[in-house]
């Protein structure tokens, strides 16, 4: 006959077991499940060289778009002058819509069964945006600085767009042509238009004349 003393033993031993199964198994290493590069074929109707193809391509977009909209947060804390405030809300303001990009990007390249970048180390390593140094920058300079990368990541998306079209590959066509040429742009034009140089207060006349308007 069991003891009061045997029964609490035999509670405590299960209360022990509960919590062992509770434990989280840290520490814990293995191979990869999938190598950067290689393909996890998915039933999307696409040939898997294409979907290989695409994925490189879509891959140096990324690392391009991480860049740039590094660049902006970096710009949006950096900025300084008369136009501040106004700068600062539109360098967060294109900072999220590029990180949204991020996003349609990074899943595009999953959807065709490949692997996307994703660590700052390797985004480093790929992107074709020059570095820019770690100090603050005139306003001028942190614009042009942008225009350029903007310009940089329009020429390989509608580059990587034709190829796309002309592989079959409409999902990838369709993401760079609507989302990453579309917003790019219109960033773009945000942009420009602060280094129009135009009176601020004063029209010029005589400058004008000048230039026969």
């Amino acid at each position: 006959m069991a003891t009061k003393a045997d029964k609490r033993s035999a509670s405590y031993s299960q209360i022990e077991s509960g919590t062992e199964r509770a434990r989280p198994i840290l520490h814990q290493n293995a191979r990869e499940i999938q190598p950067y590069g290689k393909i996890a074929k998915l039933p999307i109707a696409l040939d898997e060289k294409l979907c290989a193809a695409s994925a490189e391509n879509l891959n140096q977009v990324l690392a391009d778009t991480m860049t740039l909209r590094d660049l902006y947060k970096k710009h949006h804390w950096q900025v300084a002058g008369h136009t501040f405030y106004q700068l600062h809300l539109l360098f967060d303001k294109h900072h999220e819509e590029q990180d949204e990009l991020v996003d349609m990007i990074a899943e595009r390249i999953q959807v065709l069964g490949a692997i996307s970048l994703a660590m700052a180390a390797d985004i480093a390593e790929t992107t074709i945006i020059p570095r820019p140094p770690r100090g603050r920058e005139e306003v001028p300079v942190q614009l042009s600085r942008l225009l350029e990368a903007h310009e940089m990541i329009l020429k390989e998306a509608r580059t990587m767009a034709g190829r796309a079209a002309e592989a079959g590959d409409d999902g990838t066509n369709d993401l760079l042509v609507s989302n990453v040429i579309r917003s790019n742009e219109l960033q773009v034009w945000f942009l420009a238009e602060h280094l129009v140089d135009v009176p601020v207060v004063h029209a010029d006349s005589a400058k004008a004349a000048a230039l026969g308007r």
